[in-house]
């Protein structure tokens, strides 16, 4: 077999083009990984991704070039494709004057939003309302805003800023942690919240992107992390689900929202959510429906609500969004206001606890709510 060194050097190019496209390598040992990356260093090819704790590079490959034997060598673990993530925001939903009502609620105070009332945060607020735990929001970032109080973050996509150029993390972010100003009030709004920018100002990015965040959020003891997105195409990628069996072994409890492709996919939820270590949220709407464009499938743990949510938004405005996006903070939050009550739970423990709390949903199928809808009043 030719020597590794030599494969990767006529395989990989120093800038990106069209006629290259990117691949995560991942070394079966510390030393490999030390080794290969200071050759490839002395040779002036610098990886576009280095994540030392996974012993995986990203580098650009030349499609012209054959890969499949750098996969094949004793030293490689794997190598795969840096598939694209996209953000599970529903674009077509537009509120207008004739959106649908919401449901009389009995007890939800005027300054409340329907979805906080509807997933009964406010009720547990006396009892506790998140302090101390920490929150990641993998995303776009989250802009600085006099509703949001941000603990810190971290840029993975080339480091810098981690403040949101797109609006997406920065809505994420105050449904769960808002702090009740413009009668705007997160689900758990004394949290830590940090921001991982992960996503660019599309709302788009890189799976590698994602990994370097979970690994970000492992080596900085979060307690919950929040993803609102999902890999674009069929493809599961196995180093995104080594970090986030990584993260779970280490006791962060994940939460993911299920995908907005609705009976298209065959009754399937999109990664990561689709993994068991992650806690799957699909999406209801104003009438305690599961909405037409929150996915099915088996893996759904519990709905919360995602349709014409108002939340913080760039330049310290609002905006009413909708999407399965949406009803993950919901439960992130959820998670957070458990913790906070009893902090020694496991990610398991507290999956199991959410759906014993759930209320069932009577005109919906298990694999379309999960267990039902989120609910925290008894916490």
């Amino acid at each position: 077999m030719p020597k590794l060194e030599k494969l990767l050097f006529t395989s990989s190019k120093r800038v990106p083009s069209r006629n290259t496209f990117r691949k995560l390598i991942t070394f079966k040992t510390d030393r490999s990984y030390k080794k290969y990356l200071r050759k490839l260093r002395i040779k002036g090819l610098k990886p576009y991704k280095r994540m030392p704790a996974l012993r995986t590079i990203g580098c650009h490959f030349d499609k012209r070039r054959p890969w499949r034997p750098i996969a094949r060598h004793p030293e490689v673990k794997r190598v795969e494709s840096d598939v694209r993530i996209r953000v599970h925001l529903f674009r077509k939903h537009k509120t207008s004057a004739r959106s649908k009502k919401v449901h009389a609620m009995s007890a939800c105070p005027p300054e409340l939003t329907w979805n906080i009332c509807r997933v009964k945060a406010h009720e547990a607020w006396p009892r506790v309302s998140g302090g101390k735990i920490k929150v990641a929001i993998i995303d776009t970032g989250i802009a600085a805003h006099p509703n949001l109080r941000i603990a810190g973050g971290v840029n993975t996509i080339r480091g810098g800023s981690y403040a949101d150029d797109n609006g997406h993390g920065t809505h994420v972010a105050g449904i769960t942690a808002a702090q009740g100003l413009d009668g705007i009030k997160g689900v758990a709004p004394d949290v830590e919240l940090y921001a991982i920018k992960a996503l660019d100002s599309r709302g788009g990015g890189y799976v590698s992107s994602i990994i370097s965040g979970v690994d970000w959020c492992i080596r900085n003891k979060m307690d919950v992390i929040n993803m609102s997105f999902g890999l674009v195409g069929t493809s599961v990628n196995r180093a995104l689900r080594d970090v986030i069996t990584k993260a779970y072994n280490k006791g962060i409890v994940i939460v993911a929202s299920a995908g907005n492709s609705g009976t298209e996919d065959n009754g399937m939820i999109d990664a990561p959510a689709s993994f068991p270590e992650v806690m799957a949220i699909a999406a209801t709407d104003l009438s305690d429906k599961v909405t037409g464009f929150s996915s099915r499938g088996s893996g759904i743990d519990l709905a919360a609500p995602g349709e014409q949510i108002k939340s913080t938004w760039l330049n310290g405005g609002y905006m009413s969004l909708s999407g399965t996006s949406m009803s993950s903070p919901h439960a992130a939050g959820g998670v957070a206001l458990l913790l906070s009550k009893q902090s020694g739970l496991s990610p398991t423990q507290v999956t199991e606890q959410l759906k014993s709390w759930a209320h069932p949903l009577p005109s919906e199928s298990e694999n379309k709510q999960g267990a039902g809808l989120l609910q925290l009043d008894r916490i």
